[in-house]
């Protein structure tokens, strides 16, 4: 076996091309094999007419002709191998040039001293821009990924911040959460909502909070007591302003307001048994809240939301969620808004807080349209129904659990957080 290139060979005894790239044989005349195996050992220097007369038809007297033949076959059966020449040279004779690059083909070859040569003989220029190829075809695939998108998402948001609080006649602090570029962070654009002269927390040792804004929006998640990690869920606080000008919202008022509200319309909550462990054969993990928004002269507004993730794996499964939108003299018929999907979790950071960001690709949404709707209802049933047209991939941060409670970033009205109530439940 002679090598002409790295994937193409002259077999002498067989006469026939030997093409490992298409995995072919190419048949030759005893004449053409011969030819092709003088010129191949002349390295490149020029055989005169004589010499190939001799090597293709020894011990015969032939006309000139009949290399002029061979050599115009040679030459179609060799065209497809465009780096493999085979050179008239005028009153010498011919000349077999063989490229030192073979393009592509060379990477198609199997053998290891093949791909060794394909390897060193592409030039410097090919190389790097292979790896430049290479390399973009890494950052588009990572530029694409879900993993990227839940990061980007997350990258918006900061958590190095704590404000004070003064609510309900007592002072706390709270983790702030800011969307980057928001511009108030001053405790008092929370703090603004509220009657100065409300004194609902006066009879609690502390509070726990996280309070957060995407710019527009400002919202408070608060569990009395002073031990988040001891949050029962009981007296979960959850407000969220939607106006710049002070809603006056007395705490004393609203905590009896939003008793009777909860007591009287209730949608999403469901009361069931503790789950024992191992019985059903899956868990559905349960999250309620109650979101409440003041504005001023307004009727106030509640959000009862629930969700429900059941995982398939350790960071995938289906979640489904539920809001239900209702005012406080039932003027407004419920509007209900239901998503449901395939999530994927990822465990991340905002700065130092750790964070469980759940990318949810929506597959089917519903939208109960109400009968009546008040002016206080209807920025909120706009929003709900942009959503119900738009929505198909949505992202909820989980800022922080215990065994009772969980601290979310929903995307409902801009963005809320929210504390929910959480338990497991067999089914």
């Amino acid at each position: 076996m002679l090598k002409i290139t790295p994937y193409l060979e002259l077999d002498t005894e067989a006469n026939h091309l030997v093409d490992h790239v298409n995995g072919k044989n190419i048949s030759l005349t005893f004449s053409e094999s011969a030819v092709l195996n003088r010129l191949l050992l002349s390295s490149n220097s020029v055989c005169s007419k004589d010499e190939l007369l001799s090597a293709g038809w020894p011990d015969r007297v032939v006309a000139a002709t009949s290399l002029t033949q061979c050599i115009s076959t040679l030459r179609k059966k060799l065209d497809p191998y465009r780096e493999v020449q085979l050179k008239t040279i005028a009153r010498r004779g011919y000349q077999l040039h063989i490229s030192t690059q073979s393009h592509v083909k060379m990477l198609a070859v199997n053998d290891a001293e093949s791909m060794r040569a394909a390897i060193v003989d592409v030039s410097l220029v090919v190389k790097i821009s292979g790896i430049l190829f290479a390399l973009f075809l890494v950052l588009l695939a990572w530029y694409s990924s879900d993993y990227h998108k839940v990061n980007k998402s997350l990258s918006l948001w900061s958590a190095d911040k704590q404000v004070e609080l003064k609510i309900g006649g007592i002072t706390g602090d709270a983790q702030l959460l800011y969307k980057d570029g928001a511009p108030h962070l001053h405790p008092s654009m929370w703090e603004k909502h509220l009657d100065s002269d409300g004194n609902y927390l006066t009879s609690y040792p502390g509070f726990n909070a996280f309070v957060a804004t995407d710019g527009t929006n400002y919202s408070m998640a608060i569990c009395p007591g002073d031990d988040k990690e001891l949050c029962s869920g009981n007296g979960l606080i959850n407000i969220t302003s939607v106006d710049s000008e002070p809603a006056g919202l007395n705490m004393k008022d609203f905590a009896e307001l939003s008793k009777k509200m909860e007591q009287r319309i209730r949608y999403n909550r469901i009361m069931l048994p503790e789950s024992e462990e191992g019985v059903g054969a899956l868990i559905e993990h349960h999250y309620h809240a109650d979101v409440y928004f003041p504005v001023k002269g307004e009727l106030l507004i509640r959000s009862d939301i629930s969700m429900s993730l059941i995982y398939d794996s350790d960071n995938t499964g289906e979640f489904h969620s539920s809001t239900c939108i209702t005012d406080e003299d039932c003027l407004t018929t419920p509007i209900k808004y239901k998503i449901r999907g395939k999530f994927k979790q990822y465990s991340e950071t905002i700065d130092d807080l750790k964070v469980d960001a759940f990318q949810v690709s929506v597959q089917q949404k519903d939208l109960i349209k109400p009968e009546r709707l008040n002016a206080s209802a209807v920025p909120f049933y706009r929003d709900l129904r942009k959503r119900d047209i738009k929505d198909e991939e949505l992202y909820f941060f989980r800022i922080y659990q215990n065994d009772k409670t969980a601290v979310w970033i929903t995307p409902l009205f801009g963005q809320v957080t929210a504390w929910y109530k959480y338990d497991k439940v067999d089914i």
